[in-house]
């Protein structure tokens, strides 16, 4: 009897995964996310260009991937669920994005409905606005969840392949995360590089 109810309880945790996961996987194709047309698509990866877009970002004292993500994602977060003057939620958008630098600097894409003035101000002084130009970008995908180690080998695989093809690239690099944390199926990550 024991045994039997320990299957049924087992049984309803698989199905209210399986249920929870199609619900972020359907809910995600209607994210408004950072627009790009693909330019050129090589064996590995593929040359972009980004329309100007506008971002929320802050900026973080580390550079460790995982201490900056669950700072900045709170932080940014705060911001979008209301932590603003009007107490407004702001819809999220796709990718999450993170520079690659000493100091990281996590954005969230704002979405198109806004201009930086009609935003509302945020309650956390450490938050910017950032109008990204267009740019022509590089970008290169991963799956399953992204760490230190993967970011650096995926950004090095990148400037490896634009140095084969003769595309001269800036130090521009950026890591864009498209799950949230939960999501365990069709994770998707890029590193992408600015041109020259």
């Amino acid at each position: 009897m024991k045994m039997k109810i320990v299957f049924i309880v087992l049984g309803v945790i698989v199905a209210l995964f399986i249920a929870s996961q199609i619900f972020f996987m359907s809910s995600q194709k209607n994210i408004e996310q950072y627009p790009f047309k693909v330019v050129k698509t090589y064996d590995n990866f593929e040359i972009r260009n980004y329309e100007a877009t506008l971002f929320t970002s802050v900026k973080l004292a580390t550079s460790e991937y995982d201490k900056a993500s669950s700072q900045g994602f709170s932080v940014l977060a705060g911001y979008i669920f209301g932590g603003n003057e009007k107490e407004e939620r702001i819809a999220m958008t796709s990718p999450v994005a993170m520079t690659l630098e000493e100091n990281t600097t996590m954005m969230f894409m704002v979405p198109k409905k806004y201009t930086k003035e009609n935003l509302p101000t945020p309650n956390d002084a450490s938050i910017e606005f950032k109008e990204m130009p267009a740019k022509k970008m590089a970008a290169i995908a991963f799956g399953g969840w992204a760490d230190n180690e993967k970011i650096k080998s995926y950004k090095k695989k990148l400037a490896e392949a634009l140095g084969k093809e003769g595309i001269k690239y800036s130090n521009n690099f950026l890591f864009l995360g498209y799950n949230a944390p939960f999501e365990a199926f069709n994770r998707k990550n890029e590193v992408i590089v600015e041109l020259e």
